[in-house]
C-alpha cells in the first residue's frame, strides 16, 4: 500500500466524524467470521468492492487523465465529478420501476444525491492527483459507501447535541487543514499525472 494511504483514510474519517467505538470496531475488523459474512454478501461486495473499485477506475484513472490536457487540473477536478454524478440517476429508474416512494420524493432524492456524489467526487478527483495512485480514492469510496451521509439530523436531536455538533465542525476544521499537507506528493514519489498540464498559475494541485 502506497505511503500516505492510511492517512488519506484517516482524514477522510476526520470530515466524517465516525461514530465508531474503536475497541469494538477492532475487535470486528479481525474476527474472521465478519468477513466471511460480508464476502457471502453480494450487496456488500457491490458496494464495498465493486463500485468503488469499478467507478474510481473509470471517472478518475481513465477520464481525469483525459480531461486534465484540455482543461487543466483544477478545472478537470470539478468537471469529472459532474459526470459521476449524473451516472448515479440510474437509481431513479430503479426507484420508479419498483414504485419506492413518489416521483416528486424520487427525483428530490436524486438532486440531492447528485449534489453530494459531485462534491464527493471533486474530493477523490483532488486525491487521484495528488498522489497519482487509485488504491486512496477507491478506500475512501468505499468507506463512504459503507458510512453513509452523515446524520445531521439525528445529530442535532442527540440529547448531548451540543457536544455532538462541536465535534462534527472540530472533524471539518481538521479536513479542511489536514487536507493540503496529508496529500503531499512527496509522499507517493513521482505524480505522473501531474506531467498532463502544465499550470502557469501561482497555485496548482500537483504542489
Amino acid at each position: 500500500m502506497p505511503k500516505g494511504t492510511l492517512t488519506q483514510h484517516l482524514l477522510f474519517c476526520l470530515s466524517m466524524d465516525c461514530p465508531w467505538d474503536w475497541v469494538d470496531g477492532l475487535k470486528v475488523m479481525f474476527d474472521p467470521r465478519f468477513w466471511a459474512l460480508c464476502l457471502s454478501d453480494m450487496r456488500w461486495l457491490r458496494n464495498q468492492v465493486i463500485a468503488p473499485l469499478t467507478e474510481e477506475l473509470v471517472f478518475r484513472a481513465c477520464m481525469l487523465p483525459m480531461l486534465i490536457p484540455c482543461t487543466g487540473l483544477g478545472p478537470a477536478i470539478f468537471t469529472c465529478p459532474l459526470f459521476f454524478g449524473v451516472a448515479h440517476f440510474h437509481h431513479v429508474i430503479e426507484q420508479l420501476r419498483f414504485r419506492q416512494g413518489s416521483v416528486a420524493s424520487i427525483f428530490l432524492s436524486a438532486a440531492f444525491q447528485f449534489s453530494y456524489t459531485a462534491v464527493f467526487g471533486a474530493y477523490t478527483a483532488f486525491i487521484f492527483i495528488r498522489t497519482g495512485h487509485l488504491i486512496g480514492p477507491v478506500l475512501c469510496h468505499s468507506f463512504c459507501n459503507y458510512i453513509g451521509f452523515p446524520a445531521i439530523c439525528a445529530a442535532l436531536e442527540h440529547p448531548q447535541r451540543l457536544t455532538v455538533v462541536i465535534f462534527y465542525v472540530l472533524g471539518m476544521v481538521l479536513f479542511l487543514l489536514l487536507l493540503h499537507p496529508m496529500t503531499d506528493p512527496a509522499f507517493f514519489g513521482d505524480v505522473s499525472i501531474c506531467s498532463l498540464s502544465a499550470t502557469s498559475s501561482g497555485f496548482s494541485v500537483c504542489s
